[in-house]
Order: C-alpha cells, then structure tokens, then sequence
C-alpha cells in the first residue's frame, strides 16, 4: 500500500468514525478464511460494517477526529494484534449481539472474533469483559421511547382514576336519587 493510500484510507477511516456513534474494535487473528466470510454475512444482515484495518492506521484516524473524548487508553489497550473495525451506525448493541452469537458458534476454546474495545455514544469499554453488557445497551431512541412512555404512564392512570371514579360517584347519586324518591 503506498503513502497517499494509506492518507486515503486514515481520511476515510476517520470520517466514518466521526460519522458513526457506534463501533466496536475485534481481534480475529486467529480467524480461518472461511470464519471471515462468515462473520462478515452475519455484519452485513445486521446492517454492520466490519474492515480489517492497521492498528497504526486507526490510531491516526482517532487522532484526526474533532472530539473532546480520549482514545488514549482505547489506543494502549486495544491497538495490538490483529485489529477489525465494526462500525454500526443504528445500534450500539447490534456489534455485540452478533459477537456473540458468533462466538456462541464457535467451539469454547475459540471465542473469536475477541472484543478488544468499543465506543457507545463517546463511552469507552475496553477489553472483552464489557461484551455482555454491551449486548444490552440500548439505542437513543429507544431510551428516548421509554422515557416518553414513562412519562405517558402516570398521565394515564390520572386519567383513568378520574373516568373510574366519576362513573363510580355517578352510580353513587343514581343510587341516592332512587332512594330519595
């Protein structure tokens, strides 16, 4: 690869990176051919966009992003080895989900391809613990639908305990009214 396709390739990283709330750094050194396509499939049906990519490489383009976030442990701890970027633009749990599922089919020996480290929303998780947890994150905008309907519910039951309570007094004076007569 030559110098202005390696600026190239740094200028483009570094825009998708900007451009995506969401990505994941994997390690799947250890991955055959075969294991690769496959895993690329599973990426691409989840709308995930996974490419290999030099650790000098993307450390560059996290140097060239206009961020207040530090990538300075995401750099000493997840830029060794073999490195793959999955980038999703959608979800920050959709990464992790097909992580998982794919090492789930892999032999327990093998849980590749291995989460070095991740980026949710400006949050930094770095090493393969956080893999569970990230599989639970949730979107914006389904954080945004459940706080609406949170918000919605006591607004809800107002309403209804008024309905109840006014066919309730209604019944009670119908009753009193036929009593009177």
């Amino acid at each position: 690869m030559t110098k202005d396709q390696k600026v190239q390739l740094v200028e483009d990283l570094s825009q998708k990176l900007a451009a995506c709330d969401y990505f994941y750094i994997v390690n799947s050194a250890t991955m055959t051919v075969d294991e690769v396509n496959t895993f690329r499939k599973a990426c691409f049906a989840k709308g995930i966009e996974y490419q290999v990519v030099k650790n000098t490489l993307i450390a560059k383009a996290l140097d060239k992003l206009d961020t207040e976030i530090d990538y300075a442990e995401l750099k000493e701890g997840a830029l060794k080895g073999m490195s793959g970027i999955l980038f999703s633009p959608e979800s920050g749990a959709a990464p992790a989900k097909v992580l998982k599922d794919f090492q789930a089919g892999m032999p327990k020996d093998r849980k590749i391809p291995a989460l070095k480290a991740a980026s949710i929303d400006g949050g930094l998780y770095v090493g393969g613990e956080h893999l569970e947890a990230l599989t639970s994150v949730k979107s914006k905008a389904e954080l945004i639908g459940d706080i609406l309907g949170l918000l919605q519910s006591p607004a809800k039951n107002v309403v209804s305990a008024l309905q109840s309570s006014g066919q309730t007094l209604s019944g009670l004076l119908k009753t009193l009214e036929e009593k009177g007569e």
